[in-house]
Parts: structure tokens; sequence; C-alpha cells
């Protein structure tokens, strides 16, 4: 009898999973050292790889698991602390850019060699070349599926704008 628990769809899903946590449990320890918080990671590093390091806030939501209200919790508090500022969007009065500071743009730039060595031990690092291509093509197929407004916003960067690729 076919155990459907032994299904590879089951184990896929399960590795993803796996790897997920292991990789955020290392980020987060990381990013706590330059007083950011994981999603405060993300946002910086999704203004800093659009143009203008800015995006519309919609977008920003858009390109991360957050709602608009979370954004605007998140970018609250992220002006406040002088990485982000807000502009209006000369075209649409409802709508206003999230953008990048000096501020933020150096925290960044502190994050980043930490943030590059434990993406290379513990990801990129266990795969070869060809395995790497093979699994960023895969993983962006399926976000794009789960995921279709991802780059909202976003102008043909050859890596797309995800925060990790």
């Amino acid at each position: 009898m076919n155990n459907a628990l032994d299904d590879p769809r089951i184990t896929a899903v399960g590795l993803l999973y796996e790897v997920h946590s292991g990789l955020s449990a290392r980020f987060a320890a990381q990013f706590e050292e330059h007083d950011l918080s994981a999603v405060e990671f993300e946002v910086l590093t999704r203004l800093a790889r659009s143009p203008d390091n800015r995006l519309r806030m919609t977008d920003l939501a858009a390109q991360t698991s957050l709602s608009t209200s979370g954004v605007t919790r998140v970018v609250d508090r992220m002006e406040r602390d002088g990485l982000l500022t807000r502009s209006a969007c000369p075209t649409d009065r409802r709508s206003s850019y999230a953008v990048v500071t000096a501020a933020g743009m150096q925290r960044l730039e502190d994050v980043l060699p930490g943030h590059l060595r434990i993406i290379e031990e513990w990801f990129t690092g266990q795969l070869d070349p060809e395995g790497l291509r093979a699994l960023l093509d895969g993983l962006r197929r399926v976000r794009d599926a789960v995921h279709p407004c991802a780059t909202a916003g976003s102008v043909g960067h050859p890596e797309d704008q995800s925060a990790a690729g």
C-alpha cells in the first residue's frame, strides 16, 4: 500500500519549511546585532533595490507578506528611527512613497557583509553553480505562481526584486 506521507511533494514542502526556519533563525540573530527585525531588513532591501530607492506603499505591501496597514506600521516605526521617509506621489494624491534615507542605506550596508556570509555558508555555498541556477529558476516560478505581485513597482531588475535574490 502506498503511503501518502511518503509523497515527494510532502517532502519538498517539508524541506522548504526546514530550510526557511534554519536560515531565518540565523538571519534574525544577525539582524538583531544591527537593531533590525527581519521585516525591517526586507523593507530596506526591497526599497534599496528599487528605482530611486523608493516604492509606493501599495507596491511595498504587494512585495512583502504584510498588509497595507502592516506596511504602514513598519514604515511609521522605521521613519521614527530615521531609516525611511515618506514622499508624496506627484501623480496620485492618495499614494505615497517609502524612501530609504542615508541612515537606512548605512544600516543596510552595515548588515550586508554578515548577511552575505550567512547566505554563502548555509545556503548558496551548499550548491554548485548549476544547482543554484536551477534552484533560483524553480523558486522564481513557484513565487510567481503563489505571489504574482512580488515584483510590483520594480523595473526589470535582472535578479528581480526579491529580498533574498
